[in-house]
């Protein structure tokens, strides 16, 4: 008596199917850190998991005292956290080297308008394509500036 037991591939594919595109939403995952390593506050950090996969290392600033100079070469994120501290992003965007302070300060508004708490700013994308591919991949299905 063999054990043998048989496998429909097609259902199979299809719960594949549907476990990936379950996984493909954009998320936080929050990262946990060493509080108080050697006398030093831990770092607040954190990260996002794109459409694509990849995960995005992001620090946390609020966004009362976040200013306009630290989104320089960034992808920002700004953030609402729901009273069970899940975040909801409001907002994605990619700023350039130069800057452009009056549309700086037009997004920040919208965002704290909209209710952003946080902003979440990445810095580890080194080209201007890299931070664009970045923005393309968190971005909502909403129509908003990439750019800023």
């Amino acid at each position: 008596m063999a054990n043998r037991r048989a496998l429909s591939w097609s259902a199979a594919l299809r719960d594949l199917k549907d476990d990936r595109s379950r996984r493909q939403d954009v998320r936080e995952e929050r990262l946990k850190t060493n509080a108080g390593l050697r006398g030093a506050p831990a770092l607040p950090l954190s990260a996002w998991r794109g459409r694509s996969g990849r995960r995005y290392v992001v620090g946390v600033h609020p966004v009362g005292s976040f200013e306009l100079d630290e989104m320089a070469e960034a992808v920002v994120i700004a953030v609402r956290r729901d009273e069970a501290g899940i975040a909801e992003m409001v907002s994605v965007a990619n700023s350039k080297e130069s800057p452009r302070d009056h549309l700086r300060r037009t997004w920040l508004d919208r965002v704290r308008r909209g209710g952003a708490t946080e902003m979440h700013v990445h810095r580890l994308a080194e080209s201007e394509d890299e931070r664009a591919a970045i923005v393309a991949d968190l971005k909502l299905d909403t129509v908003e500036p990439a750019q800023v």
